[in-house]
C-alpha cells in the first residue's frame, strides 16, 4: 500500500515570495485536478485505502483555507468512495455536508450543483434510499438539460442513474425511458461504450424486474448480448476506470449464467489492476 508523503500534497513555494510582515497570509485554493489526478492513481491500484487517507487530508486542507468550492469537490469524492465501500454512515454525513456547501454557495442553479445532486442521489439509491435519490435526480434533471455547458456523459450518467432508482420504485415505464435517453447520448461520446454497456445491463434488470425471468428471458438475452459485444469492441482506453467497468459488469453475466464471459471479463481486469 502506497504511503502518503508531503510532497503529494505540497504545492512547491518560493522562498522568496512570501508575505510581508506582519499581514494575513494568503489563503490559497487546494489543487484541485491535482487531487483528482493522484485520488485517480490510487484507484486504478484499487488502493481504497489510500484514496480515502488523501481525500481526508485535502478535505482538512480544504477546511484551513476556508476553500468552500475546494471542500465540495472533496466532499462529492467522498460521498461516491464511501458508495463504491459500502459505509453508509460516512456517505450520509459527507451528503449532508456537501449539500449545505451548495446552499451556501448559492450554487443551487449552477452544473456544480447538478453534478453534486446526481453523486449524492446516486449514493442514497445505492444505500436503498430511493424516494431521497429521486428527489435529488429531479433537482439535478432541470440544471443539467438547460446548461449548454452540460458535458453529454453527466447528462448520460444522469439519465442512466435516475432509472436504476426509478427501477427499484417500480416505475418501469419512466424508467425504461431514462435508459434510451441514456443510450442515446453514450453512443455519440468517444469511449462512451462502457456506459452504453452497463446501461443495458441495468436494462436486463429492469426487464426481469418487471416480467419476471422467464416472460423476460429472450429481451434479457438480447440485452446481454449488445452489453457483451460494447465491452468487448469498445474504442476506450484499457485503464483502471476499464477495469473497474468489467469489475462491475461480471457479476451481473454471472447471474444471468454466462459464467465463460465473467470469468474473462475477471480475467481482463485482474490483468489492468496488476499492471498499474
Amino acid at each position: 500500500m502506497t504511503i502518503i508523503g508531503p510532497e503529494d500534497y505540497l504545492e512547491p513555494a518560493c522562498l522568496l515570495c512570501g508575505d510581508s510582515f506582519g499581514e494575513e497570509p494568503k489563503l490559497k485554493p487546494i489543487p484541485q485536478e491535482r487531487i483528482i489526478s493522484k485520488l485517480d492513481e490510487y484507484m486504478s491500484r484499487r488502493d481504497y485505502g489510500g484514496a480515502e487517507r488523501h481525500l481526508l487530508y485535502w478535505l482538512g486542507e480544504a477546511k484551513a483555507a476556508r476553500d468552500r468550492r475546494g471542500e465540495l469537490m472533496l466532499r462529492g469524492e467522498l460521498v461516491g468512495h464511501y458508495r463504491k465501500t459500502s459505509q453508509r454512515e460516512k456517505a450520509f454525513e459527507n451528503i449532508e455536508a456537501a449539500l449545505r456547501l451548495v446552499k451556501e454557495l448559492g450554487f443551487e442553479d449552477t452544473i456544480s450543483a447538478g453534478t453534486c445532486y446526481v453523486n449524492c442521489a446516486t449514493a442514497a439509491c445505492a444505500f436503498g434510499e430511493n424516494g431521497r435519490a429521486l428527489e435529488l435526480f429531479n433537482s439535478a434533471l432541470p440544471i443539467y438539460e438547460s446548461k449548454a455547458a452540460t458535458r453529454p456523459e453527466l447528462l448520460g450518467g444522469l439519465y442512466n442513474n435516475m432509472a436504476l432508482t426509478l427501477t427499484a420504485l417500480g416505475k418501469f415505464g419512466e424508467a425504461q425511458d431514462s435508459f434510451k435517453k441514456a443510450l442515446d447520448i453514450m453512443g455519440k461520446v468517444p469511449g462512451g461504450s462502457l456506459e452504453e454497456a452497463m446501461t443495458l445491463l441495468n436494462m436486463a434488470d429492469l426487464v426481469a424486474a418487471e416480467y419476471g425471468m422467464e416472460a423476460g428471458e429472450s429481451r434479457i438475452y438480447s440485452l446481454l448480448d449488445e452489453a457483451l459485444s460494447k465491452l468487448e469492441g469498445t474504442d476506450a482506453p484499457h485503464d483502471g476506470y476499464y477495469a473497474f467497468v468489467l469489475e462491475k459488469c461480471a457479476p451481473v453475466f454471472e447471474h444471468y449464467g454466462y459464467f465463460a464471459a465473467a470469468q474473462e471479463l475477471k480475467r481482463r481486469s485482474e490483468d489492468i489492476y496488476e499492471r498499474a
